[in-house]
């Protein structure tokens, strides 16, 4: 801002603002799975379209409540979760022992520098539903989506027993050290897709072909 007299001129340099800026997204393969702009957008208007006012972003899953008593927030829609935010429903509605399993890899990610968040934890069936059909109508039939996407009977994600890591290189981070707190890559063709399948520090199974298997 400046101020002019008729013999000075004044500057003034309004203060920086020190809130840190928000973390820059980086680029990641393509899945229906990990939120695509249709599957979400197919998702919320689900939701709009079936709960109305229940859908009210106030509503918290408390840590420890069963997921199949969630109500659809729609901020099971966000793809970049702190997974420290144990307030925010997708991380909430998680099993106790999976959450703190992946907060302690995400804390031993963070101090080596490595990027890691939550792009989907807990989902309700109308979620899962939705995902379920976004990936028919891009595959063509539901045989074929199924590879990619569960249904909400069989989905580890409705249960709150499985979450997917981001960015990519959190994802190959988590791929390499996640025995370590028992968390396993449980698709092969879903690097980005972790569940409780070994003790801490023992060794992961082969990750299966798909969601058919």
């Amino acid at each position: 801002m400046t101020a002019t007299t008729s013999s000075t001129t004044t500057t003034t340099t309004a203060p920086r603002d020190p809130r840190p800026a928000r973390i820059r997204r980086t680029a990641r393969p393509h899945a229906v799975r990990r939120g695509s702009r249709a599957a979400r957008a197919l998702v919320a208007a689900l939701l709009v379209g079936t709960l109305g006012t229940a859908c009210a972003p106030g509503v918290v899953l408390r840590p420890g409540e069963q997921a199949s008593t969630a109500v659809d927030d729609p901020r099971l829609l966000d793809d970049q979760i702190d997974p420290f935010d144990d307030a925010h429903p997708a991380i909430a509605g998680l099993d106790q022992v999976l959450r703190v399993a992946v907060q302690s890899a995400a804390r031993d990610a963070h101090a080596r520098g490595v990027d890691l968040w939550v792009t989907s934890g807990l989902r309700t069936a109308n979620q899962q539903r939705a995902l379920m059909d976004a990936a028919v109508q891009r595959y063509g039939s539901e045989e074929e989506a199924r590879r990619y996407v569960a249904t909400p009977e069989t989905s580890s994600h409705v249960t709150g027993d499985a979450v997917d890591i981001g960015p990519t290189d959190g994802a190959d981070w988590m791929v390499r050290h996640g025995a370590a707190y028992g968390l396993c890559q449980t698709y092969a063709n879903e690097m980005w897709h972790f569940e409780r399948a070994t003790e801490p520090g023992g060794t992961c199974p082969e990750p299966k072909a798909d969601a058919t298997q």
